[in-house]
């Protein structure tokens, strides 16, 4: 075989590291990560022919007949990882997942954003995205007690977290994922830690791999981790707030414009990316919120916008303006807040670029923003007397929004949305038949 050059390193990195077992990564339909381990032996011929694995037994992808499935290492995603022993260690690599006959699986999350980028690419956009991800640290899988009784950017003796909060960000970085910065948010026991900005595909493997970072340190100090969107009632839901941008392929922004009348340095091509992420918004949402319990964090008064609007100072939209370099070109960008941690990253992304890019290719105007209006105060009804939309209150009625979405069902194909469609008015079903048992334990120790 000859090798690109980042086979090359792949195949002189195993020798000189004394790699012995390479895991190929790629996740499920709902984004639970996948992987079997390869021996060196063996990676070279995995490299140009993929590595046979049975298709049937993984959630979403297909049936028993239709089982037989190849997973092609990507070998620019290789790293060894650090928290395994640098003695026969051990290094990964994500994976697309194609057919025998060479083809792309329709039901593979990762090669579903790569062919949205790829649309994006074709309009002449590169999309960036930089996800705030929040968790909880509890002392086991079994029940919610926390570590400390900290509070927003508390650094106290209470914030017991911070040792695990700064292994983590060393192993992200040995990793090769940046970070921003990491802090304690609202709730006891609750985190924060964000990741510096990146291509959509690059982050989410980033984002990905910080999820089991964040689990494997938690389990090393023995705690567990949670990104439950709303483990415990009475108290602030985890959610993945997005920053995402267009750049052209020339390395500008095109979603800076100093000259916008109204004052916010937002190009018409953001304004019709936002009109489109307001528009379809509650066409994903069963996406970037796909579980019962996210809905019990996207409620109104909570901490998680669910109004359909936009605005640079007034955190209780949807989409924010963050202003802190206003005149920065690269850091003009907009921030949707409604996501929660336990979407599948690669399907997340995904529909947010494809609502943006239809918001541009239909053109729409952009509704004015409401910075002055607290929204939290406001019921459902008041928000609706006022005209202002909001997100769906269920995950049923979710389910139904997605199921009706042309644009979805273009953007996922029709094997993934048929799949969630129906398993996710499944889930509503049972939910509905024994309410008391799904309140919180139904996910605890899964997310």
């Amino acid at each position: 075989m000859t090798a690109n050059p980042d086979q090359d390193f792949v195949l002189k990195t195993i020798k000189s590291r004394d790699v012995h077992f390479v895991r190929f990564w790629f996740t499920d339909v709902l984004g639970a990560m996948k992987s079997f381990a390869v021996v060196p032996g063996e990676l070279e011929d995995a490299l140009a022919d993929g590595m046979g694995f049975d298709g049937s037994c993984i959630e979403g992808f297909c049936r028993t007949q239709e089982s037989d499935m190849l997973a092609y290492p990507d070998a620019s995603t290789f790293q060894v990882l650090p928290w395994r022993p640098e003695s026969n260690a051990v290094a990964r690599m994500f994976c697309d997942v194609r057919t025998p006959d060479g083809l792309p699986f329709e039901g593979d999350p990762r090669q579903v954003l790569a062919r949205t980028v790829g649309k994006a690419r074709e309009m002449g956009y590169v999309f960036n995205v930089g996800p705030e991800l929040e968790f909880y640290y509890f002392k086991g899988p079994e029940g919610t007690e926390v570590l400390d009784r900290g509070g927003y950017f508390d650094l106290t003796s209470l914030d017991y977290a911070s040792d695990l909060r700064r292994d983590t960000v060393l192993t992200l970085e040995k990793m090769g994922i940046p970070v921003e910065y990491s802090h304690h948010e609202n709730g006891p026991s609750q985190h924060e830690i964000d990741l510096r900005f990146a291509d959509a595909l690059s982050m989410a493997d980033a984002v990905m791999t910080y999820k089991l970072v964040v689990k494997e340190i938690a389990l090393k100090h023995g705690v567990y981790a949670s990104f439950m969107p709303k483990p415990m009632a009475g108290e602030p839901g985890s959610g993945m707030h997005v920053h995402q941008s267009l750049f052209d392929l020339d390395g500008n922004n095109a979603f800076f414009d100093a000259h916008d009348p109204q004052g916010y340095r937002l190009s018409d091509v953001a304004k019709r990316y936002i009109a489109g992420i307001l528009k379809y918004a509650p066409e994903f949402c069963l996406v970037t919120n796909q579980f019962v319990n996210s809905y019990k964090r996207l409620v109104c008064g909570g901490e998680a916008p669910t109004y359909l609007s936009w605005a640079s100072r007034n955190r209780s939209t949807l989409v924010r303006i963050p202003g802190y370099r206003p005149d920065r070109e690269d850091a003009c960008r907009i921030e949707l807040r409604s996501p929660d941690p336990a979407a599948n990253p690669y399907l997340a992304f995904a529909v947010m670029l494809a609502a943006g890019l239809a918001g541009i290719e239909e053109g729409l105007e952009l509704q004015p923003p409401t910075e002055d209006q607290d929204l939290f105060a406001l019921s459902r009804q008041d928000l609706r007397r006022q005209g202002i939309q909001t997100l769906p209150e269920s995950l049923g009625e979710a389910v139904e929004l997605f199921a009706g979405s042309a644009l979805m069902r273009a953007t996922l194909g029709d094997h993934i949305h048929s799949y969630l469609v129906a398993a996710k008015r499944a889930e509503w079903n049972e939910y509905r038949g024994n309410v008391s048992a799904w309140e919180r334990d139904r996910y605890l120790a899964v997310l």
